[in-house]
């Protein structure tokens, strides 16, 4: 092989002095040493890498051994099988491994592993841009070798294989995931032919297993617009294979000339209006799966046109599937997500209906600490073309998160003490202290809690009696008629009027 010397990286590299403790160390050892891969790509396009991969012409365990030791490390983590080893120094991981080729069998992603030589690893490298190596060794520290212009597609912000991208991707699948992953993160495009082989190898990602894909999943997720490589992957065909739920979303029904939107498409604005406001990878996926139950609930009614009925409590019911199968965590966080996607259109309704005092408290009873994610869902699920609806559904956001603070204060005081305290309640009913006036106490507390009844005496009293009643106890008199005779002073507890609720 002919190193090609394209440029000097040596200036840029950082700590210089990790570069130049491996590269003496290589050359007491006689080694050519390099640093390979993903680190390199990062330090050219100036973004920030924690991990440097070392590739060196022999042992790379010999190599990371001698490295510890003149670093003063006690230990190397090594891993024969892989031919690896790791250490850190700081928060940097250095891992070290030595040059190779690879073959496969059709039937599997994990190669047949041999010595080689730096073109070899360079050869076997997923795309151009993971392919460089910057020299390391004291003789040409700082010389870049790019043997497949993974310099000029960085500058084109090109996703492309180095070699055949069918083979590349047929010997190893997981690969179409990564070209997709990367296009995401870095916000470049992946080459015309490189991207038609994914579609004609879609079908080997069924090798791969669902951790695998998952990995992959969760930094597309991560990424500023993940919505770039959700429609890459539908586009690609890889969608349909991993995920047939989201797949189903994209297109639009046209019945007696009524169209309904493309729910694909709405999600995407959705989940980019997420991630936007948040980096919250749970909350990611609720905007992702929040309209999962459209497909499935979508009917025409001739008078009213596409409806999606119960699209949210199927959605949530779904969300438990797709999570299995693909191998996400089954605990807290699928619940969080459930949550979300069956409560998406609630803040929706208190917008469009009247904003009472019960329908708040019973939607931040139901959200309880995930009110302002719910919020964020519900605010970025507004992408009506109709730029002046859009802004007032926002401008009516506003007033119903105003209504939130304003209703929980109220609750805070209300928490305190009971419309009707326990005194109030052994007159009433001629008791004394003890379990039934608790009962009472207690029973009256949760009905305000669970927003059967509204918060004041009038609604307290009504409900005591009730409860009395099928508790076989008689009241001493009518508390009701005291609370009209007492009207002036309890003038607060009176219904709100249209006029006020506005």
């Amino acid at each position: 092989m002919t190193d090609t010397q394209l440029c000097n990286l040596s200036d840029r590299l950082s700590p210089r002095n990790v570069f130049e403790t491996v590269g003496s160390v290589a050359d007491s050892l006689g080694r050519e040493c390099y640093a390979v891969g993903g680190y390199v790509r990062d330090l050219i396009i100036g973004r920030h890498s924690k991990d440097i991969d070392f590739v060196t012409v022999g042992s790379g365990i010999d190599l990371a051994q001698a490295v510890a030791a003149k670093m003063g490390h006690a230990s190397v983590a090594v891993y024969r099988n892989y031919g690896t080893a790791q250490l850190h120094r700081g928060k940097l991981e250095l891992e070290f491994v030595g040059a190779r080729r690879e073959s496969y069998h059709r039937e599997s992603r994990n190669p047949i592993v041999e010595d080689g030589t730096l073109a070899d690893d360079l050869a076997r490298r997923d795309f151009t841009i993971n392919a460089l190596a910057i020299k390391v060794n004291h003789d040409g520290f700082g010389d870049v070798i790019d043997n497949y212009d993974g310099l000029g597609d960085i500058g084109r912000l090109l996703i492309r294989t180095p070699l055949d991208p069918d083979v590349t991707f047929s010997d190893d699948p997981l690969r179409m995931m990564r070209a997709i992953r990367f296009a995401t993160q870095l916000d470049f495009e992946i080459f015309p032919e490189t991207f038609a082989a994914i579609r004609r190898n879609a079908r080997r990602i069924e090798i791969i297993t669902h951790e695998r894909i998952k990995d992959e999943l969760f930094k597309i997720m991560a990424a500023p617009r993940p919505s770039i490589g959700w429609k890459l992957l539908l586009d690609s065909g890889l969608l349909e294979i991993i995920m047939p739920e989201m797949a189903r979303m994209k297109g639009i029904d046209v019945v007696k000339g009524r169209a309904h939107k493309d729910n694909f498409r709405h999600t995407m604005q959705v989940l980019d209006g997420v991630a936007a406001a948040s980096d919250n990878i749970w909350l990611r996926w609720a905007a992702l799966l929040h309209d999962i139950g459209k497909p499935v609930t979508k009917h025409f009614d001739p008078a009213r046109g596409w409806t999606f009925h119960q699209h949210n409590f199927v959605g949530a019911k779904m969300v438990k599937s797709i999570f299995r199968r693909m191998k996400f965590p089954l605990g807290a966080e699928m619940r969080y997500v459930q949550k979300l996607v069956e409560l998406h259109m609630r803040p929706i309704a208190l917008v469009e209906d009247e904003v009472t005092d019960s329908a708040v408290r019973r939607l931040i009873n139901y959200a309880e600490d995930d009110l302002a994610d719910l919020m964020i869902l519900a605010r970025a699920d507004i992408t009506s073309r109709d730029e002046a609806k859009k802004a007032r559904f926002l401008a009516n956001f506003d007033l119903v998160e105003e209504k939130f603070r304003t209703t929980h204060a109220k609750d805070l005081e209300r928490n305190r003490k009971n419309p009707v305290d326990g005194t109030e309640i052994m007159e009433l009913f001629g008791l004394q202290q003890g379990p039934q006036v608790g009962f009472f106490a207690k029973s009256l507390k949760e009905a305000i809690k669970e927003c059967e009844i509204d918060d004041n005496r009038r609604a307290a009293f009504e409900y005591l009696l009730r409860l009395a009643a099928e508790a076989g106890i008689a009241p001493l008199y009518d508390p009701l008629e005291r609370l009209e005779a007492e009207a002036p002073a309890d003038a607060a507890d009176a219904p709100a009027t249209p006029q006020e609720t506005e």
